[in-house]
């Protein structure tokens, strides 16, 4: 990094300033003249007819302004890509919180006493919770007319009821793999829902000023997504729709999806007013968009001397009510490649991946969807593989490790592969082999995630003072990214980094943007910076060149200054003064292709457990990251120990907890629990750096990979303290005591 003086250097967050003096503005700090208050009404059951709405009451309230309901909105339908989700409910009610009328007030309590005058007669129907209860043959069917849907992805026939999404991938012959093996080696595995835990609920404000004009400021991180989704629900043009940027404060998947937008905007269209709309935290654990539960079968078969021949996987996930929330309707690419063990040499491989509907809360995406949950399943199953042939699970994964120029197990061919260096320099760090006291025990897991294709533009001009002002369409969520952007342009341009300004613009600035996620911001946002770097050189140069008679190709940019080679030099704001001309820069990409280049990531999870109470003690917690070009250190750091600490929670404590009513049980943060600063163990961070990656920086991704792995580590590390296997999550306390109280005293 030595090459580079900003790039790899510790940088100040440049909305740092803004966020820690409250002077950076949230949605809900947005105050326009006449604003009133939206609310919803909820349903309180998993599933019924809706027989009749009163609103009577509430429209008599003073202080309310309009009640609307499904009748008022029509049946419209709306998603991130499949459209299954009614702006207020349309006869019937699929989970508990789903919307069913809203109300706009003079402000939030007359808001919420007007919902509560609200009267609904209901006709409860079957309802199923899990993905088991939805696919039995005698299993109430939720959407009836899926088929009808928008955006439904083409099924595989024979699939079961409530199934609206199969994925399927095949390499090899499984079956005659599972003939060649020694040992094979069938398992389930189960996972629960979990919220993202965000500090800025789903907020937004919606102000139709008229038909062809709408005004939205709302806590989204794809607003060009939203815009889109939107208009198609809508029949409307989408330039009808401005989204105009705001801070979002955090996401980790969660805060792609419209939520109350469509609701607030009906809202605006009957009342002509702006209305302000914000989920509390109940509304988002009983009605959010959270992570996926699933359940997942494994089997696998290998040779004596471990090399694995034969994996066969199947998973249904839990969809929840809807399917609208997710950006890709499927089962997921992420989750099912990661189901066969993506690091690892496999000849024949069998994936069979379903979305599936229950009357539950609609699920949507959290931090790498679906892999954390498929890698759960299927490095705990390579443990209990390696431990079926006394070998240890070291040495089996780097046995059967993938190298450059092997297909990995879903036929794809990725460059640049470190999945046994990145093992081993976790393994090295951990001092995986040394002695351990009784019952201590290390686990590990592997994992990788690369960066997908997308579009960003990124708009730069110089002013008169020096002063360079970014524009950039990307609405930023708190990851760092306006830093990375400030920071290639100030490597590029030789311009001191307090000096670059970085703005985020509406969706009136270009024609589209990708938005945020996936792993592919820092990817794209870097490269755009860089081009829109280079082009402001050009005309720096040009520039300079016509006003003393240089020459273009012998000119270099150092400290805010144009050199020549003779040495000569002039400043650039002294250029721009003297002649009046304004520099500028674009920098456009637009790469739908996934990057070739993936990052392996190794964790190692050293645990300690009281056999008296099934107490579990992390002691040392080592992650290793294979990495390219690192913008920021302190920014990617962070990346890696916060994917760690909210894996710590899927892995040990986190579920949205549903109950025999179909009801969340934990609706609050003082129940589902989230880890605290007590729950975090000492952090080994280890990084595996190079000149591999993508665009002209090399870069890798950090987003997603951090958190995958860890629950399979922290599992693995229970087996080998304690002989205990725990293969559904959350692994509590109470489970780990009652698995000790069921284990047989010869093992």
């Amino acid at each position: 990094m030595d090459k580079y003086k900003v790039l790899g250097k510790p940088t100040r967050r440049v909305d740092g300033p803004d966020k820690v003096t409250g002077q950076g503005k949230y949605t809900l700090d947005m105050a326009f003249e006449n604003m009133a208050w939206g609310k919803v009404l909820r349903s309180p059951y998993a599933h019924a007819r809706i027989l009749s709405i009163d609103t009577s009451k509430a429209e008599t309230l003073p202080g309310v302004y309009k009640v609307i309901t499904g009748k008022d909105v029509g049946n419209i339908l709306i998603g991130r890509r499949m459209y299954d989700v009614p702006v207020l409910a349309q006869d019937k009610v699929r989970f508990i919180g789903d919307k069913i009328a809203a109300v706009a007030a003079v402000d939030k309590d007359t808001a919420d006493k007007a919902i509560s005058l609200i009267e609904v007669s209901y006709e409860e129907l079957e309802f199923v919770s899990t993905v088991s209860e939805a696919r039995e043959k005698d299993a109430p069917v939720i959407h009836p007319n899926v088929n009808d849907y928008a955006g439904l992805p083409k099924l595989i026939t024979g699939t079961a009821k409530n199934v609206y999404a199969h994925d399927n991938w095949e390499k090899g012959d499984s079956n005659q793999g599972f003939k060649e093996a020694d040992i094979i080696i069938e398992s389930n595995y189960s996972t629960p829902k979990g919220h993202q835990g965000y500090l800025e609920p789903h907020t937004c404000i919606v102000h139709a000023i008229s038909t062809s004009e709408v005004q939205i400021w709302a806590s989204n991180k794809a607003p060009f997504a939203m815009r889109n989704q939107l208009a198609t629900a809508f029949n409307k043009d989408p330039e009808v729709f401005t989204i105009n940027p705001t801070y979002i404060g955090g996401d980790f998947g969660g805060k792609g999806s419209t939520m109350d937008i469509p609701v607030c905007y009906a809202l605006s269209l009957a009342t002509k007013m702006p209305i302000r709309m914000a989920m509390d935290y109940t509304e988002e654990l009983i009605a959010g968009n959270p992570r996926h539960g699933g359940e997942v079968r494994i089997k696998a078969g290998i040779k004596n001397d471990g090399t694995l021949v034969s994996w066969e996987a199947e998973a249904y996930w839990d969809s929840g009510a809807y399917a609208g929330y997710k950006p890709v309707p499927t089962a997921n690419l992420v989750g099912a490649v990661n189901l066969a063990g993506s690091p690892y040499r496999i000849p024949n491989v069998t994936i069979n991946s379903y979305q599936v509907y229950t009357n539950s809360v609609p699920s949507g995406h959290y931090r790498a969807p679906g892999a954390p949950q498929a890698i759960f399943a299927s490095e705990s199953h390579m443990d209990s593989l390696a431990r079926a042939i006394n070998m240890d699970p070291y040495d089996f994964r780097m046995k059967n490790m993938i190298q450059n120029g092997e297909a990995t197990t879903t036929g794809a061919y990725l460059q640049n592969i470190n999945a046994g260096e990145t093992l081993e320099l976790a393994a090295n760090t951990a001092s995986y082999f040394s002695e351990k006291k009784l019952h201590v025990g290390r686990g590990m897991a592997m994992a990788d995630h690369g960066a997908p294709g997308g579009e960003t533009t990124i708009f730069l001009s110089i002013s008169q003072d020096g002063s360079v002002q970014a524009k950039t369409p990307l609405f930023e969520q708190g990851a760092g990214q306006y830093t990375v952007i400030q920071q290639v342009i100030s490597e590029e341009l030789s311009i001191d980094v307090s000096l670059i300004s970085v703005e985020a613009q509406p969706t009136t600035s270009v024609k589209f943007d990708s938005g945020i996620g996936g792993s592919h911001t820092t990817r794209l946002a870097v490269e755009a910076a860089h081009l829109a770097g280079e082009d402001a050189k050009e005309n720096i140069f040009r520039t300079a060149a016509e006003l003393l008679g240089w020459q273009e190709e012998k000119l270099s940019l150092t400290e805010g200054r144009v050199e020549n080679n003779n040495g000569e030099s002039i400043y650039i704001h002294e250029l721009i003064q003297r002649t009046g001309i304004e520099i500028v820069g674009k920098g456009h990409i637009q790469d739908t292709k996934y990057s070739k280049s993936t990052s392996y990531g190794a964790q190692i999870a050293e645990v300690e457990i009281d056999e008296d109470t099934g107490q579990i003690f992390i002691r040392n917690f080592t992650t290793s990251h294979d990495v390219g070009t690192i913008i920021n250190p302190v920014s990617h750091q962070g990346q890696i120990d916060g994917g760690v600490i909210q894996a710590i929670g899927f892995a040990l404590m986190e579920e949205v907890i549903i109950d025999e009513s179909g009801r969340v049980a934990n609706p609050s943060l003082a129940e589902f629990k989230i880890p605290t600063q007590k729950d975090i163990p000492y952090l080994n961070s280890s990084l595996l750096q190079n000149n591999e990656g993508s665009g002209t920086y090399n870069i890798k991704s950090a987003g997603e990979s951090s958190n995958t792995p860890t629950a399979a580590a922290i599992a693995n590390a229970i087996e080998d303290a304690i002989g205990i296997r725990i293969r559904d999550l959350p692994i509590t306390s109470e489970k780990i005591y009652q698995a000790l109280k069921e284990k047989p005293s010869s093992q």
